[in-house]
């Protein structure tokens, strides 16, 4: 019984530890946690109302992804952007995208459609209404949708911490309606190339939504230094 119940109890945590985890990525996404800014154990745990325990395996979660670093005497502290970070990470997520639709356009698993139908009309809503956070939400879906429907779902997974990277970039890039629908017109481009059997139209959409993010590096680090390294 009490192996239960620890057992139990260990479940619990985990599952707190992921759904802070993620909020706390959300959050460094959208610029709530700024770059630079220090953060403590007791003040996440009070915001999100959880113990310390988990904020410090959260803690621990986003220093693996480059999200924090956890500096002596200074504690936990928001990651600054950096350019070179920001253009690896696009390299690496552009490839495997590019070999992604490549293999959807040889072979699509249409029971995945409705789902990245339902994210691309959310994100166009969200779009028209200035929801960047609905937006970003939608994209993370139409992107997991089309991993599976490609073949692969566990790409989308396996890119998350890079994906986080670039979200931040994007967040900036995009503080207009006519910005984030220029987001949806690529998604949509994708799966117009995926449905006309199109490898290399697919890839070069993929490569063109990639490309807005990396032209856009250059005026953002210019508009706000304090946020990169």
């Amino acid at each position: 019984m009490r192996s239960q119940n620890a057992d139990s109890n260990r479940s619990r945590t985990d599952s707190t530890v992921r759904r802070l985890e993620r909020e706390l990525r959300a959050a460094i996404v959208r610029f709530e946690l700024r770059p630079g800014q220090r953060v403590t154990e007791l003040d996440i745990a009070i915001r999100y109302g959880v113990s310390r325990q988990p904020v410090r395996e959260a803690f621990i979660g986003l220093d693996r992804a480059g999200l924090v670093t956890v500096q002596p005497q200074r504690g936990t502290v928001v990651v600054r952007l950096s350019s070179r970070r920001l253009h690896e990470a696009q390299v690496v997520r552009a490839a495997v995208a590019v070999e992604l639709v490549r293999r959807g356009c040889a072979a699509f698993d249409a029971g995945h459609r409705a789902a990245i139908d339902t994210a691309l009309a959310a994100a166009a809503d969200a779009a028209q209404h200035g929801n960047r956070a609905g937006v970003l939400d939608a994209n993370a879906e139409f992107h997991r949708a089309l991993a599976a429907g490609c073949g692969v779902a566990s790409a989308a997974e396996a890119l998350e911490n890079l994906k986080t990277h670039v979200d931040r970039a994007w967040w900036l890039s995009a503080p207009d309606s006519v910005a984030m629908l220029t987001t949806v017109a690529h998604h949509r481009a994708i799966l117009a190339a995926i449905d006309a059997r199109d490898p290399d139209a697919a890839a070069a959409a993929v490569r063109a939504e990639f490309a807005d993010i990396q032209s856009a590096l250059p005026r953002l680090e210019a508009e706000h230094p304090a946020l990169f390294e």
